[in-house]
């Protein structure tokens, strides 16, 4: 998700921004209504007989990639994984390969109705880690006995040709680097955007440095095609595919520039492909405010709760607090130094998942009677993913910026960004906001400018596909998938009421069970289903 940089965070510590997956549990129920839906097919397990699964026209250059033979080894705890390679531009078939790494869980029937792609979000996100820790707990027993589940790092991201930037310590730099020198009470707006400018332009520099060529093709609709790469591989001649938040807008390209072979695609956490930087920021900070008063109303409710009164005077309390850690940098235990930046992303960990508001509530109560940050700390660095030892889990956030720099034309107009920072400021009850004529400098300073066309989806002609939509996501609002549903020819949107980022990790039997059935046997869910 992408949060909004306040004033001293800006002067303090300079910081990246995401739009990731989180899995949520919160357990409701609903009566499940469906109608049958003609079509659908899913596609095979293995090469089809008499079936095409590769594009006829193709250029020769390009079609030797579909021809490659994709060989699946052993890799532990009955998993295979495989490695195909593409090329990394696809519009010279001719320049260098790059490889994506996959994954797969054989479906336990041993006899599978086809393969299900899956992508957990990001961008950034590793699908091959997805796949292999956590489908079990993510995907029900009935999709797994009858799919293969696939999942693959995306090029520019973890065991795939991968996006490099910095190393752990340099990542530490970016995340939690602090400038003393800047005093955040009397630095000057010219003084803050040179120095967020002078980190950003550091920071894509090690980027282009460290990465080399294919930082220019690490955008998503390169990584569409190759979706559509693997989905002939696996012998399938059309594509079934699972995407949960950023992977939603994987799904929906696809859908859109291939729907003569999309099966069966579910889009949870939807992401409106029409919206702007500044677009998609303010629609998630006005579902991040919300959810932030959800979570004190909640807390106002329970006697372990560290804040007392209403909820604006417990927001008030926690802007004090943000100012003052900005004022004296609170150390931590390894050194680090709170900032109003470290307890903003804190929050916003939090915010994925109400089953970690308890630990939110515990990290402003210790740092209250003890001055001890390590509860924000652990927080920020969940999110980041950044292990106790300072070693970071993967490349997300290198892959994050990289990607969404290529996906999202950056606003330089003056007016626009000053109109932007003004209702930011007005929209995020957290924070301080900072200048006025700061823009997004990480992208303004990128090697390579986007070219992407941000416009609505409509996959003409594509088989039946299934939005779910969360009424109280504030990762990825409720808005989002119903304008993606709308966009969409063929789609049925699915709602489900309820807390947190996405819906079918919540284990809702009228969520899973919509789900399933359109999976195995291509039954779609009644129009306005509401779970």
């Amino acid at each position: 998700m992408t949060r909004p940089t306040t004033r001293r965070a800006t002067t303090r510590s300079i910081r990246a921004s995401l739009l990731t997956g989180a899995a949520v549990f919160l357990l409701s129920g609903c009566t499940l209504v469906t109608t049958l839906a003609g079509g659908g097919s899913g596609g095979g397990g293995g090469q089809a007989e008499d079936v095409d699964v590769i594009p006829t026209g193709l250029d020769p250059s390009i079609q030797t990639f579909y021809e490659q033979d994709l060989g699946w080894d052993e890799c532990g705890s009955g998993l295979e994984c495989a490695t195909a390679e593409a090329p990394m531009n696809w519009a010279d078939g001719t320049s260098e390969q790059i490889e994506l790494a996959m994954v797969k869980v054989p479906a336990s029937s041993g006899n599978p109705i086809g393969t299900i792609f899956t992508n957990p979000g990001g961008p950034g996100a590793s699908g091959v880690s997805f796949v292999r820790d956590s489908a079990q707990y993510v995907f029900t027993p009935e999709l797994m006995e009858d799919f293969d589940i696939v999942g693959w790092d995306p090029r520019g991201v973890g065991e795939s040709s991968a996006v490099e930037c910095r190393d752990d310590a340099g990542m530490d730099e970016w995340f939690y680097g602090v400038d003393e020198d800047l005093d955040p009470d009397t630095a000057t707006d010219e003084q803050i955007i040179a120095e967020v400018t002078a980190n950003s332009k550091e920071f894509a520099d090690d980027c282009l440095e460290n990465t080399g060529a294919l930082l220019e093709f690490v955008d998503t609709k390169s990584t569409v095609q190759d979706l559509d790469l693997l989905r002939a591989l696996v012998g399938d001649p059309k594509v079934n595919y699972f995407g949960f938040s950023y992977g939603t807008d994987i799904g929906a390209q696809y859908i859109d520039m291939f729907p003569e072979t999309v099966g069966r695609v579910v889009l949870d956490g939807a992401t409106d492909p029409t919206l702007s930087t500044f677009e998609v920021v303010l629609a998630q900070q006005g579902a991040f405010g919300e959810a932030t008063r959800t979570y004190l109303e909640d807390c106002l409710t329970t006697t372990s709760c560290p804040f007392t009164g209403t909820v604006d005077e417990a927001i008030a309390k926690i802007n004090t607090l943000m100012a003052e850690a900005d004022d004296t940098l609170p150390v931590n235990a390894d050194g680090r130094k709170l900032t109003s930046g470290v307890i903003d992303t804190a929050i916003s960990s939090a915010l994925y998942n109400d089953q970690s508001w308890p630990y939110l509530s515990d990290a402003f109560a210790t740092f209250e009677t003890a001055g001890d940050p390590a509860g924000f700390f652990a927080l920020s660095d969940s999110y980041y993913g950044r292990g106790p030892d300072g070693t970071y889990a993967d490349n997300m956030f290198e892959a994050f910026t990289a990607i969404n720099c290529l996906d999202y034309p950056v606003e330089t107009d003056p007016a626009k960004i000053a109109d932007f920072n003004r209702q930011i400021a007005e929209s995020t009850p957290i924070g301080i906001p900072g200048p006025e004529a700061l823009g997004d400098t990480t992208c303004q300073q990128w090697a390579f400018p986007s070219t992407n066309e941000l416009a609505p989806v409509t996959g003409a002609g594509a088989d039946p596909v299934l939005v779910i939509g969360t009424t109280g996501d504030p990762a990825t609002p409720y808005a989002w998938a119903e304008a993606v549903t709308e966009q969409l020819e063929s789609a049925t949107l699915l709602t489900f009421e309820g807390e947190g980022h996405l819906a079918y990790t919540q284990g809702d039997s009228c969520i899973t069970g919509a789900v399933d059935a359109y999976f195995i046997d291509g039954t779609v869910p009644a129009e306005g289903l509401v779970c």
